[in-house]
């Protein structure tokens, strides 16, 4: 038996609603703050979800089939319940950290269904594309937070960075990953 969206934590909600989606043949993966909260096990609180979608099903869909479970669209182009705090966002794709697209989606299971979410070093990827481009370093903070508690490729970290040209900034901060 499913508790109630009120009582589920962000992990057990984004794989309930991820659930009840691909029952209705949209099939989407979580980025962006929502994937820190897991990782970081709610060291870092995100108020919303970021699903992408693999193809494009249209908002009337999305509408239809997320209204069955009490999320409603608004003028602001979010879902939200009056069960919880936590807004919906389906921003547009392709799935893609900086200029590449995403290495690895893997699938986190909870006992409200299967939640596909990109990698741990996938979501620090995205994390730092926020603090290489923008200088959000409150980005680099949820960076660290995700490494701390997951293993991550430094490589691939490096790897990444070079293609995005910034290197140099990869390095100055490399050691603050490696603990």
């Amino acid at each position: 038996m499913v508790k109630s969206i009120k009582n589920m934590s962000i992990g057990e909600l984004a794989a309930f609603i991820s659930s009840h989606l691909r029952r209705n043949g949209i099939d989407v993966v979580l980025s962006g703050g929502s994937c820190v909260s897991i990782y970081s096990k709610n060291k870092y609180a995100s108020l919303d979800l970021d699903f992408i979608e693999f193809g494009s099903v249209g908002i009337r869909k999305l509408k239809r089939v997320l209204s069955i479970i009490g999320f409603i669209y608004d003028k602001n182009k979010y879902f939200k319940s009056s069960e919880t705090d936590i807004f919906l966002e389906f921003p547009s794709g392709p799935l893609s950290v900086g200029k590449e697209p995403v290495k690895e989606v893997i699938t986190l299971n909870f006992f409200t269904g299967e939640l596909k979410i990109l990698s741990p070093t996938d979501c620090v990827k995205d994390r730092l594309a926020a603090y290489y481009y923008w200088g959000d370093k409150q980005s680099l903070e949820q960076a660290l937070l995700v490494a701390k508690d997951n293993k991550i490729d430094l490589n691939e970290l490096a790897r990444w960075s070079t293609v995005e040209g910034k290197l140099p900034v990869f390095l100055e901060i490399r050691n603050r990953f490696e603990w």
